[in-house]
């Protein structure tokens, strides 16, 4: 028996154990029947094991030969060594039949040791900091190993003891659990929310009240769309005149099945393409330091500007995407765009940089680049270019056609900042409420935390005692 194991120097949340314990090789035993001894079709189900669904099918391909996968019984225990440390560890309590890869650890308690009580124990942080401890391999990748796992310390409570704790957690979980889902619900409608507050924005939805302060003034860009779109075609031609920007290919003209919602009265419907410049290149210094963000740096959050770091232009000219100030940037590549990774690049190194090339670019000309932004945050944006996205498995990008032709509804000028302003006032409410449902769920689980460690110190007999 020992007390006070304390961690090493890692990564992980180190706990003092102040109750007697022992050895957890007395308890339990290892499982290596194979399907091969079986050859029940009934077992040839693979299985795997996540931190969040414990024993699941993971939807990961199988090896052809399963003989020696390992079967799985009654509340046998499954884990990967080298992710148990963060949770990776599943209970076979719903009687499921199959296999599991020889790679998993598998293994089962005995008559002295309660099976759910020891789940709970290893999913406590003070299983979760053995682990750790057993699995520290001294800067090899660390791996817990059945016989790693034997060392593990767990109270020295009998049988009969381990059921009486046992209830009080599951009470106890049961009351935690319908606030967990209560928050998850509130997460779910608070996603939700979000989408509705970006899809009534670009439907003008949310500046009914702006419009009827500002009506339509013809020829004006700033309250007319159709002279705002004239503008802006007026500026493109002009810089290709001057050979600032090259003539790009005619977009698709606009069919009426298209148009997926009727737009307020000084609106007009247009293409992305028609509105900016798409994948722009630049023409800089060779010692100009400018911004260069790698695709880590850009966020699928919304309102998060792109992160950049600092390179001379010569270091990034050739082989990566080009932007400069105000250009809206989208992720083409898969899962990067279904994630909705985009932004608008702000305070840029002397207002220009370079990227990753999985980037999609549009220099607009004269529209609000925030604006553009919200359009491509849309559900409807996201979900059509993933319909047609092209490429080999893990390789598919969304082509530039889609980004050039995408539809877009164009409010005036001066509503496009309304909007603008509208959207990140409503967002923020939303990010304060997401933020209170991520501090509840947090409270539930250090509640969660305390209870196990009343059970283990054997604090919670006491007070029943009392």
């Amino acid at each position: 028996m020992r007390k006070g194991v304390m961690g090493m120097a890692n990564n992980w949340k180190k706990v003092k154990i102040n109750f007697k314990t022992v050895k957890l090789s007395s308890f339990i035993e290892p499982i290596k029947k194979t399907y091969s001894e079986f050859n029940d079709e009934k077992y040839s189900l693979v299985f795997g094991v996540s931190n969040t669904n414990g024993i699941c099918i993971t939807g990961k391909e199988a090896s052809k030969d399963i003989s020696k996968y390992i079967i799985l019984e009654e509340d046998c225990f499954v884990f990967n060594p080298y992710r148990i440390n963060v949770g990776s560890i599943g209970i076979n309590d719903k009687k499921l039949k199959g296999c599991v890869s020889p790679a998993y650890v598998v293994f089962k308690t005995n008559n002295k040791m309660n099976p759910h009580f020891l789940y709970y124990y290893l999913k406590s942080e003070y299983g979760n900091h053995l682990i750790n401890w057993y699995g520290n391999r001294g800067g090899v990748r660390n791996a817990l190993r059945y016989n790693d796992l034997c060392q593990i310390d767990i109270p020295n409570i009998d049988l009969p003891t381990q059921l009486v704790l046992l209830k009080n957690i599951q009470n106890c979980n049961g009351t935690l659990e319908n606030l967990r889902h209560e928050s998850e619900n509130q997460s779910t409608l608070l996603t939700k929310l979000r989408q509705a507050i970006i899809q009534e924005a670009i439907e003008g939805k949310l500046t009914t009240s702006w419009r009827k302060e500002n009506p339509v003034r013809k020829g004006d860009p700033d309250y007319d769309a159709e002279a705002l779109l004239e503008k802006i075609k007026t500026e493109k031609e002009k810089l290709i005149k001057e050979g600032k920007i090259k003539k790009e290919k005619n977009l698709s003209e606009i069919n009426p099945e298209e148009i997926p919602f009727e737009l307020p009265k000084g609106w007009v419907w247009t293409r992305l393409g028609e509105i900016g410049i798409v994948n722009p290149r630049n023409c800089l210094d060779d010692n100009l330091e400018i911004s260069f963000s790698p695709m880590n740096l850009i966020s699928e959050k919304y309102g998060v500007n792109p992160k950049f770091e600092v390179k001379t232009w010569k270091e990034v000219k050739k082989g990566f995407t080009h932007f400069a100030e105000n250009d809206i940037a989208i992720a083409k590549i898969t899962p990067c765009f279904e994630n909705s990774k985009a932004g608008v690049f702000k305070h840029l190194k002397n207002k220009y940089g370079a990227g990753t090339t999985e980037l999609h670019i549009l220099r607009p000309i004269i529209v609000l680049s925030d604006y553009v932004y919200v359009n491509v945050k849309t559900k409807k944006f996201l979900n059509e270019g993933s319909k047609l996205m092209t490429g080999a498995v893990g390789q598919k990008r969304v082509p530039v056609d889609y980004f050039s032709n995408y539809l877009i509804p164009l409010p005036p000028l001066a509503e496009q900042h309304a909007i603008v302003e509208r959207v990140e006032k409503l967002l923020s409410m939303v990010d304060e409420l997401e933020k209170q449902v991520a501090e509840r769920k947090e409270q539930s689980e250090q509640l969660m935390q305390a209870v196990l460690r009343e059970a283990f110190e054997g604090k919670s007999l006491a007070k029943e005692k009392v």
